[in-house]
């Protein structure tokens, strides 16, 4: 089973992977790989661990350059290559992450952590020098929609209680969230998140799967989702992307996906012949 590019699909194409392949000398991580992720979706990429999962985001955020292939985001009449750009790009051309493990500013507070991740307006803002420092209107016009936009999230995740504590003495639950928000705070267009689910318990897992869904629907925007929580994964997912060994063995909705015989096979092996 594999999806074709549509012509014109509704919604449209976001993101567009095309045979990539990324090798390591002589280990080949993610090979041939092609797929696409639609606009106001979530896609989720699964498979067992060492299937090159987390190795495609690293080639799709900026922090690996692929040995081969296309990664092409469409934005309006854009066609933007991300193959080969820094992360720094990528992260300005409207693409956010998080990572498996939690990369916070551990000793800034909660609110800080938000302020930070929008700090590119607020340097154009200040004309990329003294403008802050002398209250410029347009700093203090910046200064105020970043500091509204970080109390919104605060609101929207649970997390005003806790604005002025530093990031790393949260609940690892509340880290998982704010990390999520310092995302958000950058206005994507694509949010990649590696597996966000990683360490929540049963409630935390249920609550996530209703955010993600409601920051989809509310804002708009695409979500490439790496999972191994299968109740994430099955709930929320558009559609499913499935890697084995890097390569891509299956893709399609979660019916399809939990139904197809290649993905049963990669997560639970061949039956034993002797034994049956």
């Amino acid at each position: 089973m594999s999806l074709v590019l549509p012509s014109d699909p509704v919604p449209p194409v976001l993101l567009h992977v095309a045979q990539l392949t990324m090798r390591f000398g002589g280990l080949t991580a993610v090979s041939d790989v092609t797929f696409y992720a639609l606009d106001r979706q979530i896609t989720a990429i699964i498979g067992p661990n060492g299937a090159g999962k987390t190795t495609l985001f690293n080639c799709l955020t900026g922090f690996y350059r692929p040995t081969s292939g296309s990664l092409r985001l469409h934005r309006g009449d854009e066609r933007i290559e991300l193959a080969g750009q820094s992360a720094h790009h990528t992260a300005r051309l409207g693409l956010a992450r998080t990572f498996q493990n939690i990369r916070l500013f551990g000793t800034m507070t909660v609110l800080e952590n938000l302020l930070v991740a929008q700090h590119r307006h607020l340097m154009r803002a200040s004309g990329y020098s003294v403008a802050g420092l002398l209250g410029f209107a347009s700093w203090k016009r910046a200064e105020k929609a970043a500091l509204d936009k970080a109390a919104m999230w605060l609101e929207r995740m649970g997390l005003r209680a806790v604005a002025n504590r530093p990031a790393g003495q949260l609940p690892y639950g509340l880290q998982r969230r704010l990390e999520i928000a310092r995302a958000m705070c950058t206005d994507p267009c694509l949010l990649c998140l590696d597996e966000p689910a990683a360490g929540l318990n049963p409630h935390e897992s249920a609550e996530l799967r209703a955010l993600l869904a409601d920051i989809r629907d509310d804002y708009k925007i695409g979500i490439l989702l790496i999972e191994h929580d299968m109740s994430v994964v099955m709930e929320i997912s558009d559609a499913i992307i499935v890697l084995d060994y890097g390569k891509k063995i299956a893709a399609g909705t979660p019916d399809e996906i939990r139904n197809d015989p290649a993905v049963v096979r990669a997560y639970l092996g061949e039956p034993d012949e002797e034994a049956a």
